[in-house]
């Protein structure tokens, strides 16, 4: 579109996360305007950190946003898998995008804020939980909750994998449970028995188990998570500390101590879920993207980074194409695929031996998309 073109578009994001704010900046740099809705009152990004992948920063380093996200990171040279006593698996560095050859390791919430703390003052509107969504063809109407209305010529759908925009305008089904549960915490380095030794990710790997250990240096921190087969499929399950040891029952005793302390007031429990591939991303004035268009599950560490990806496909096929329909539909043909294969490597997550010691009898099936598959070790 000529740049007249999109500096008259009125853009409505519905969803403040990585993927909004980072649609935000994409689309706003363009020279459009942009408002964001969230729902939250105020933002708080619970859980631990993430990788940011080298073609995640080459974004940022063309947005001008870079030294605002390092700052609050650590740069990784590689990642390890190891078996659950640390016997090496495999080593490898970082897929290179560019100029780019780390991967910054980073807490949820140091990166929502300074995403956000990159936009204008004003863009993101908070207290907005969207109601209704009414899409018109070329112009969509949104009401909230708090009463008002607005309309846009895009509405960008970046609302989660419970998107309100999903659930209303497209015939898809809701989350999938995956068949496991993640406990997430992040401690003092100095509480995690010497095994934080530099700024790399690892993953130890048990049966029906894996740990992941992603230094946050730069806090003196380090993100814990354990993923462990389970079928308890409550969205915010009810484990004790004895629950946790049992999953890391033979693994490298220094882990072992690191769950032995854990404080269990300060442990994100939650059951996982992802979303089945979405056949059509959008109308002729309504997009879905990041976890609202394929939410995936955590074992590549790509939810984060494709929604960031996503963003500047966006904000490239608005560029490129004619009109806002003809750019939504290059934005899916060249994200979806990608995306697709992300989602279903990222299932194959569990031996059959490992599921059937937890779901005896059952056969692995997309209601159980974990079950599929030995563990990957794409880097995606």
């Amino acid at each position: 579109m000529k740049a007249s073109e999109i500096k008259n578009l009125n853009i409505a994001i519905v969803g403040a996360g990585y993927g909004g704010a980072a649609a935000a900046k994409a689309l706003s740099l363009l020279g459009a305007n942009v408002n964001v809705y969230e729902q939250a009152s105020q933002m708080r990004e619970v859980g631990a950190g993430i990788g940011l992948r080298p073609a995640t920063m080459d974004r940022f380093s063309r947005w001008g946003i870079f030294d605002a996200i390092a700052k609050v990171s650590s740069p990784s040279d590689y990642f390890e898998i190891l078996t659950a006593t640390g016997e090496p698996i495999m080593k490898d560095t970082w897929p290179e995008f560019g100029e780019q050859t780390q991967t910054y390791l980073i807490h949820r919430g140091d990166f929502i804020e300074a995403l956000l703390g990159v936009l204008p003052e004003g863009m993101v509107h908070l207290g907005h939980k969207l109601e209704t969504i009414a899409d018109k063809g070329g112009r969509s109407a949104l009401t909230f909750t708090n009463g008002r209305t607005v309309e846009a010529d895009l509405v960008v759908g970046a609302d989660g994998i419970k998107s309100v925009v999903r659930e209303q305008l497209f015939s898809v089904k809701g989350p999938v449970f995956s068949g496991e549960h993640a406990y997430r915490a992040v401690i003092s380095a100095d509480d995690a028995h010497g095994v934080v030794v530099d700024d790399n990710l690892r993953m130890y790997i048990g049966k029906g188990t894996k740990v992941y250990l992603l230094p946050l240096r730069h806090r003196n921190q380090v993100s814990f998570d354990i993923t462990a087969l389970n079928p308890d499929g409550t969205w915010a399950p009810e484990v004790t500390k004895e629950d946790l040891l049992a999953t890391v029952n033979g693994f490298d005793e220094r882990l072992v101590n690191i769950t032995r302390d854990l404080d269990m007031d300060t442990v994100n429990v939650r059951a996982v879920y992802d979303i089945d591939p979405v056949d059509t991303w959008h109308t002729d004035s309504v997009v879905l993207m990041g976890d609202a268009a394929h939410s995936m599950l955590h074992h590549q560490g790509q939810g984060a980074n494709s929604a960031i990806e996503d963003a500047g496909a966006l904000a490239d096929a608005l560029a490129k194409a004619g009109s806002v329909q003809e750019a939504l539909a290059l934005f899916q043909a060249t994200r979806k695929p990608v995306t697709d294969e992300l989602q279903r490597i990222s299932r194959q997550g569990w031996s059959e031996e490992e599921v059937n010691d937890v779901f005896p009898g059952q056969k692995p099936t997309s209601q159980n998309p974990a079950s599929v598959s030995a563990p990957a070790q794409a880097k995606g």
